[in-house]
């Protein structure tokens, strides 16, 4: 046993917002639970802000703006990391854990471009690094990877999980309203940021994409190595495609365990929006919803299902990790260690197979479709399905056509060479949209 046992855990926190805050809440309210929980009393010793100042719902005497001297304290065994971004929480872990504290991050930004590093460090001092907030809020994904699966063969990770972008999504589904319109409410709803840009063009996905993918594979991902394409794109037109087809339209983010015929392993790890039919897990997640779809060779599919993002949420999944970290600490043990002995090579996009939907407006006149057609062909790229509408003008003359395309699985780089050609035909005039499909296996 160690020596901690019994005495108290010393914790500072670092950030008092929406997270923050619910944190603070939790130690102090739960303080007799936690104490039983995990075999010592845990004392707030500090918390690290911005502004110090007696209106922040917390005594100000725990209150400093001095974040090096909180994380170098003798006082002080966990560090918890909620003020983000990437800077200054990068060089404050860094220093928590060289000083041998333990840390606890709901850091996604960071994670995505520095686990490597921070792990390698809480690895060098013998102490703990724990991060299940930084992907899903209080959905537990991390820990499963991590433990509950350590001795099988994760073969696919596939989820929701940016809830700005789900609600902004369902919204269009179900009220047929367009994006812009559907943002305006994400952002009267308190569900997207003032710039939504991190969540709208997919940034926050990628991060957590990179995060999954690094555990599940046993690989170092970052979020440069995340294909990423957002929702901006989408139109109300793409979901009246989409219920035709038996589908809804979700931003999913996908990591996946590739193998070749010569039985040579890459990752794929990619975030995208995409058609999804309607008998599958994912696409009855709606609102500011998360979900995660695990598949593992025994285990077979598993799915997470919950609040991806708030402040309570987003704490418990925070409180969680203290409580190990601080278990650890009493009983001189320590959490897993950062894996990353399978060292497998990233696939670019273009490597991997999927299903395209096309959409496009052409000229109405004979051989249109067999011109579209013979470009699939020429790219070995099968054709599941086409549809196809005349359209007509506020006179109500016809003006052309509509086409939609459904395509078979082949690689990326085929379709998209085959969008870029069709771009080129004289006889197509637009091309309004392009989607992947996912969870079919045509």
């Amino acid at each position: 046993m160690s020596d901690d046992k019994g005495r108290e855990i010393g914790v500072a926190v670092l950030g008092l917002g929406n997270v923050g805050s619910e944190v603070v809440r939790i130690i102090e309210q739960s303080a007799a639970d936690l104490t039983a929980r995990i075999g010592a009393p845990l004392a707030l010793r500090g918390i690290g802000v911005r502004r110090v100042a007696d209106d922040r719902g917390v005594p100000v005497e725990l209150l400093t703006d001095d974040i090096d001297e909180l994380v170098s304290r003798d006082d002080v065994d966990i560090v918890v990391e909620l003020m983000g971004p990437v800077e200054p929480a990068r060089k404050a872990i860094l220093a928590a854990l060289e000083r041998g504290k333990s840390v606890v991050t709901a850091n996604k930004a960071l994670m995505a471009v520095s686990a490597g590093e921070l792990a390698q460090a809480a690895e060098n001092a013998h102490v703990d690094l724990y991060f299940e907030a930084a992907v899903a809020g209080a959905i537990p994904v991390i820990r499963p990877l991590t433990q509950s699966l350590a001795g099988d063969t994760v073969l696919r990770v596939a989820g929701i999980v940016n809830g700005t972008t789900n609600y902004i999504l369902s919204e269009m589904d179900s009220t047929g309203a367009d994006y812009g319109s559907a943002l305006a409410d994400a952002s009267a709803l308190g569900y997207a940021e003032a710039d939504p840009t991190a969540d709208v063009e997919g940034y926050d996905a990628a991060a957590k994409a990179a995060i999954l993918a690094s555990i599940a594979f046993h690989t170092r991902v970052t979020a440069d190595d995340v294909y990423r394409e957002g929702i901006t794109k989408v139109t109300s037109a793409d979901f009246a495609s989409a219920r035709a087809l038996g589908c809804t339209i979700k931003l999913l983010a996908i990591c996946e365990r590739l193998t070749n015929d010569e039985g040579q392993q890459r990752v794929s790890a990619r975030v995208y929006p995409a058609l999804v039919p309607l008998d599958h897990p994912l696409a009855s997640v709606n609102g500011a919803f998360n979900a995660v779809v695990v598949e593992a060779e025994a285990a077979g599919r598993l799915m997470f299902y919950g609040q991806g993002a708030g402040g309570a949420p987003t704490a418990s999944a925070v409180l969680g990790d203290l409580v190990m970290a601080a278990r650890n600490r009493v009983q001189g043990g320590r959490g897993p260690r950062e894996s990353k002995y399978a060292k497998l090579p990233v696939a670019p996009i273009g490597f991997i197979p999927t299903r395209y939907y096309v959409n496009m407006n052409v000229t109405d006149r004979p051989g249109v479709l067999s011109a579209v057609a013979a470009e699939f062909s020429k790219r070995e790229v099968s054709i599941a399905e086409v549809r196809q509408e005349g359209m007509v003008d506020e006179g109500g003359q016809r003006c052309g056509a509509r086409i939609v395309v459904v395509t078979h699985q082949a690689t990326d780089a085929a379709l998209s060479e085959t969008v870029a050609a069709l771009a080129d035909l004289e006889v197509v005039s637009s091309i309004n949209s392009v989607l992947r499909m996912e969870g079919t296996t045509e």
